[in-house]
């Protein structure tokens, strides 16, 4: 069986007030393409199709036409489960219509988990869909006090799921949580927590009895201890801390043992999210930029000592989407700035030498605290 795995596409997503729909056009008729060409048996999509429970028009027809596309014209069953971001209502909606169709949405947790099976040339292949459980509504729904955290309700969770479960046959989970196993797993500044404290962890042994295990949530595709637990990652890069991610979508051949192999087919998106730095001069020489996509995203780190009038301006006569610039320090280590429990007791020259010697790394010579004086002078006398 051949199973194409994504998520976290967060249609609609805002970054640095830019909308992202044009790129996730760009990127998802890729995806078409790609299940176009390798034809699988499903496609799943492990939560997050949207960025917000309420998503704007335009994002909503775009995962219209995309899953239209798949479903109808590829002829192609799609699992999708609700994430964090989604509406598990939302996009619920229809479900019960549309499975005929070969759509099987899971945005509610039901109270018990029967698969949907699809069979291949080797036999039935059992699908379990699981949507984001926040673990609040796992104790309610199964009336259970032990239910403290996402660990313990996933925990009830794959409890249920083995009521039932042929472990004689292959069996595929598709679930939301933050997962991880004996090593640390990769995450980065777009992915919303799913609680507080340190609470949201799921422990991937829970999922040891499944042959693959389908997951969303963490942006960076991975997988988590073994091959058969993976992240598909995002289709783009929604934060600069995701700069060197290479994003993937993850193609699974599962044979008659339910043993896989996984493929990786990288993305190309019509802008990446890059960070560049230098002198403002070398950013804007024709040379340094001819080989590189100007109208991508970044993040400009200037080299420059002392200050620059309108560096955003000048910037973007070149690149176009500057989205955020850092200057940065040249504080030496023998240039010590005392702050602190002094910083009342300093008179307006002391806290203006501290400050360049702070912004520049270098002394505030007594020449430069002579035009300083006569400045304040000046200002002083104005105010009189």
């Amino acid at each position: 069986m051949k199973i194409i795995h994504t998520g976290d596409w967060h249609i609609g997503k805002i970054v640095h007030s830019i909308h992202m729909t044009e790129d996730q056009r760009y990127i998802l008729k890729q995806f078409i393409e790609l299940v176009a060409k390798e034809k699988p048996d499903v496609v799943i999509i492990a939560g997050d199709l949207y960025d917000r429970s309420v998503p704007p028009v335009e994002a909503v027809e775009l995962l219209d036409e995309v899953l239209s596309e798949i479903l109808l014209d590829l002829n192609t069953p799609i699992m999708i489960v609700a994430g964090n971001h989604d509406s598990s209502d939302r996009l619920s909606f229809g479900s019960k219509i549309l499975k005929d169709k070969g759509l099987y949405i899971s945005g509610n947790l039901p109270h018990e988990f029967k698969p949907i099976v699809i069979n291949d040339q080797r036999g039935p292949v059992n699908f379990y869909l699981v949507p984001y459980a926040n673990p609040v509504i796992v104790r309610a729904l199964y009336n259970d006090e032990k239910i403290i955290n996402h660990d313990t309700a996933m925990k009830a969770i794959i409890e249920k799921i083995k009521e039932n479960i042929n472990i004689n046959e292959r069996n595929v989970l598709i679930t939301h949580a933050f997962v991880i196993g004996e090593q640390s797993v990769d995450t980065c500044e777009s992915e919303r927590p799913l609680s507080i404290g340190g609470t949201d962890y799921v422990d991937a042994n829970h999922f040891n009895l499944f042959n693959y295990t389908a997951l969303g949530h963490l942006h960076r595709p991975q997988k988590v201890g073994s091959e058969k637990i993976r992240y598909a990652g995002s289709l783009l890069k929604y934060s600069f801390s995701e700069h060197m991610q290479k994003k993937s979508i993850s193609i699974i051949k599962m044979d008659g043992e339910g043993e896989i192999k996984v493929n990786q087919v990288e993305l190309n998106p019509l802008r990446d999210m890059r960070k560049i730095k230098g002198k403002l001069e070398n950013l804007l020489d024709a040379d340094i930029y001819k080989d590189t996509n100007i109208n991508d995203y970044l993040m400009v780190t200037i080299e420059d000592e002392g200050e620059i009038m309108d560096i955003m301006g000048k910037l973007r006569t070149v690149y176009p989407n500057v989205l955020s610039i850092e200057k940065i320090s040249f504080a030496k280590d023998g240039v010590k700035v005392a702050l602190g429990k002094d910083f009342a007791k300093k008179d307006t020259l002391e806290l203006f030498s501290d400050f360049y010697c702070s912004l520049t790394g270098k002394e505030f010579t007594k020449e430069k605290k002579d035009i300083l004086i006569n400045v304040l002078k000046e200002i002083n006398n104005e105010g009189r």
